[in-house]
């Protein structure tokens, strides 16, 4: 059985995200959503209402679980079984960053590779931060984020 995990903040989860989940879950028998429990930052979200957002918006998807996890990405596949880390690029930028983690990630398990996913081009402008921020001003992020996302966003700044 192919296990594949997604890690990331996902602080929110956006179109852009659930295209990637959506495509890559077609090519793996499970697909985890893992959301990274990240002390360094400090997120929008708890990695509670992370989980809950992915859980509702990915809920059409059989083979996709959710759950968090904390360390290093190689010892949490582990734990899964996964042998593929699925990771989506927006542009060359993000390539330059990812493919580190991808060449440190393989090192540290020689079992764990790497996929990438381009994101579709009608999501390459989209990142968490962008929606944050035109959410946080009350703009419309409707076509960057599923509707149940878009709720949370309006709860949480009050809008």
């Amino acid at each position: 059985m192919s296990i594949a995990v997604y890690p990331g903040s996902f602080d929110p989860v956006t179109a852009g995200h659930l295209d990637i989940i959506e495509r890559s879950a077609k090519v793996f028998n499970k697909l985890v959503i893992a959301v990274l429990v990240n002390s360094a930052k400090t997120p929008l979200f708890t990695t509670e209402e992370k989980v809950d957002m992915i859980r509702e918006t990915t809920k059409h998807l059989n083979n996709v679980e959710v759950t968090s996890f904390s360390g290093l990405l190689v010892d949490f596949a582990r734990e899964q079984n996964a042998n593929v880390s699925v990771r989506g690029l927006r542009a060359v930028t993000d390539f330059e960053y990812e493919l580190q983690i991808a060449q440190i990630n393989s090192k540290l398990n020689k079992q764990l590779d790497t996929m990438f996913f381009t994101t579709s081009i009608e999501y390459a402008y989209v990142s968490s931060t962008i929606v944050k921020e035109i959410a946080s001003y009350g703009g419309d992020v409707s076509d960057m984020v599923p509707p149940y996302v878009e709720e949370c966003l309006k709860k949480k700044f009050g809008k």
